[in-house]
């Protein structure tokens, strides 16, 4: 069964086949049944071979299925196959089992869009791009993934592109990503130009040949992709605008795609990071930074979805520090228990927008445990594993990825552990503001049975807003002659896919414990690719013990102070600094000195440039053209004697000239 792997990104590629001539003829929800049926296929096929892969000896756990030639142009080779290794199978199966819900939940989150089948569509395209950028045998191969899920991430951003908020967000991700990939092409040409191949193995075999300068160029060249995929220091903003897509989507580009290939590709070529150091050192480091910058912003946010987006790209700077130093396998074990809890609270925040009517505003919610308890509970499942709480799965990842942070600099460590607090802290702000405390919302009743005054209903005000217990008005009318909200679970097919990320959540970090040299399976299944290039550090029993309890202390930390904060109150400006709430001014920065000005000189540019030099430079050259040609005209009148006399003139002219210059 091993051999089958062309199948894993065939099945989504024949979802949309299918769905894109056939799909508004499936209509709702067939073809939303079929696009999860695609995935889920893929995501046996990705067991089976994975289990095949599995049953070999280590260091035969490699091989490529070659299709066809690609391009071939004098010493340029490229064919078009997979490369199935551990850590391709690693990303493929984390990819199509959480996509495959993913799918699922979309089922009954978008039953009443109008455009469902074509979500769908878009969805199988964005799997197959996936799945092709991480099974890629060679640079270009897996360019073609990356590309493809920038164009899917661009068509869901903007999926309601009606709404001139989602249309410009599309735009701005495909800015900031053609940014990132401009660095991944640069990268690729100097690859091919040093080693005279962009086959992943051929080019790792040759890396002797190739100067450290150059090492160290592509080695950041690549980061300035990965930046711009994964959302780093300074490519991060438009992650947070993605939020005006469909939730499902939200959850599949941070969670299972999109996000993660750019630590995807920072893995693949560990080789070329481990003979470059000093490229290595500025991937920890940014990614250090983008951790802590991500979790201050999140701290103060009031749309659900923007906590979360901003905690993605705090938890992809864990990634790519672990990336930095050299510690791939702890960032491949976060990145996965970070698709199981971070597509767990996008999930539940989707369940919660869809309860709530479309509000997103977390000043505006409250109580919802009450009615909504199996939506609380795996989102507190989440909460926890994110927040690193022991045992939940976060606990072992994060961890991980901290200790191998103190084993190149303490200073590093120091980084990262401030922004574990604050991750604990605005998960446990969100949650309490969603879940905890009263109602801040309008409970639905019969309009005949509202309050006196005009359909004004009781509302549990907020202690931390200075009141006890008022009226709200119920605003417009909804649900045949009823108003207000009755919030309650999803139906099946939302609530299956936050139960079993919530089992994921919870022990999903036993994959890769730390207690035994037998209990690190993950480690010692990712050995054969990432093994000669892995920071190596030996801990004894007692300092193990002491980062996890100094883990478990970071956890607590922000998740309880939290807790005590915002489980009473809504209103905390002091703890909400509005220089947070606008992110720093970064985003607002890069549109004044940035994208403003850009504007500007384009529109200077068009009017006085365009306007009055080239256009008038064309111009004048025509007009010129046409003048002469008038002159000539005349010339050409039709008469033979007038002909001959030219041309007998022209004959008496030649032969003066020459005479004179004979001195005759």
């Amino acid at each position: 069964m091993i051999h089958a792997a062309f199948l894993i990104p065939l099945f989504p590629l024949v979802g949309f086949a299918v769905l894109a001539p056939f799909g508004r003829k499936l209509g709702r929800p067939l073809a939303g049944w079929l696009a999860t049926a695609m995935v889920a296929a893929s995501f046996v096929v990705t067991v089976l071979v994975f289990a095949g892969l599995f049953q070999r000896p280590p260091a035969d756990r490699s091989f490529t299925q070659h299709f066809f030639t690609w391009l071939s142009v004098d010493h340029l080779h490229v064919g078009v196959g997979v490369l199935v290794d551990p850590l391709s199978m690693t990303m493929a199966s984390f990819i199509t089992g959480v996509s495959a819900l993913i799918h699922l939940y979309s089922i009954g989150y978008m039953e009443h869009d109008e455009q469902f089948p074509k979500f769908f569509v878009y969805l199988n395209l964005f799997v197959f791009s996936m799945l092709m950028l991480v099974l890629g045998d060679n640079f270009i191969v897996s360019f073609f993934g990356w590309e493809g899920v920038g164009v899917c991430s661009f068509f869901l951003i903007s999926f309601w592109f009606d709404r001139p908020a989602a249309a410009s967000a599309g735009k701005k991700a495909m800015i900031y990503n053609r940014i990132g990939d401009a660095g991944f092409l640069l990268a690729i040409f100097l690859v091919f130009e040093r080693t005279g191949s962009v086959t992943y193995t051929t080019v790792f075999a040759r890396l002797g040949q190739v100067g450290t300068p150059s090492l160290v160029a592509i080695a950041l060249l690549f980061f300035l992709g990965a930046a711009g995929k994964s959302a780093q220091i300074p490519l991060y903003p438009w992650l947070a605008d993605a939020m005006e897509g469909p939730t499902p989507v939200s959850a599949l580009i941070h969670a299972a795609t999109m996000v993660t290939a750019g630590v995807y590709l920072m893995t693949r070529i560990n080789p070329i990071l481990h003979l470059a150091p000093d490229a290595a050192h500025v991937v920890a480091w940014v990614g250090a930074g983008t951790a802590l910058l991500a979790a201050t912003i999140a701290t103060s946010q009031d749309d659900i979805k923007k906590v979360l987006a901003y905690s993605t790209v705090s938890q992809l700077g864990f990634m790519f520090m672990a990336v930095g130093v050299g510690a791939y396998v702890a960032a491949i074990f976060l990145m996965l228990t970070h698709a199981f809890y971070k597509a767990l609270l996008f999930l539940g925040a989707g369940s919660v927008i869809h309860a709530m009517d479309d509000e997103q505003d977390l000043k505006k919610m409250g109580a919802l445990a009450k009615v909504m308890p199996v939506t609380a509970v795996t989102f507190l499942i989440a909460w926890l594993s994110i927040a690193g709480i022991p045992p939940f799965s976060g606990f072992w990842s994060k961890g991980d990825v901290l200790e191998n942070a103190w084993t190149l600099t303490p200073a590093l460590w120091a980084v990262g552990a401030a922004a574990a607090v604050l991750t604990g802290y605005y998960m446990g702000r969100e949650y309490a503001l969603v879940f905890l405390g009263r109602r801040r919302w309008v409970e639905r009743r019969p309009v005949a049975a509202a309050g006196p005054a005009h359909g004004a209903v009781p509302v549990d005000a907020d202690p931390g807003a200075g009141g006890a217990r008022g009226t709200a008005s119920t605003g417009s009318e909804r649900h045949h002659g009823e108003e207000g909200l009755h919030p309650h679970d999803p139906r099946w097919v939302m609530r299956l896919p936050l139960l079993v990320l919530a089992v994921l959540a919870v022990f999903g970090g036993f994959i890769n414990l730390p207690f035994h040299p037998s209990f690190v399976f993950l480690e010692r299944w990712l050995d054969p690719v990432v093994g000669a290039s892995l920071l190596n550090h030996h801990y004894s029993t007692g300092q193990q013990w002491a980062f996890a309890l100094v883990d478990a202390a970071i956890a607590v930390t922000g998740a309880g102070s939290a807790y005590l904060l915002w489980r009473r109150r809504s209103d905390r400006p002091e703890l909400e600094p509005r220089f947070l709430a606008m992110a720093w001014f970064i985003d607002w920065s890069f549109d004044h000195l940035i994208a403003r000005p850009s504007t500007a000189l384009a529109s200077f540019t068009a009017a006085v440039v365009e306007g009055r030099v080239i256009d008038r430079a064309v111009d004048g050259t025509a007009g010129l053209v046409r003048s002469s040609g008038r002159v000539l005209r005349r010339i050409q009148n039709g008469y033979v004697r007038s002909y001959a006399l030219g041309l007998v003139a022209g004959v008496v002219a030649i032969v003066a000239f020459v005479l004179s210059r004979a001195g005759v």
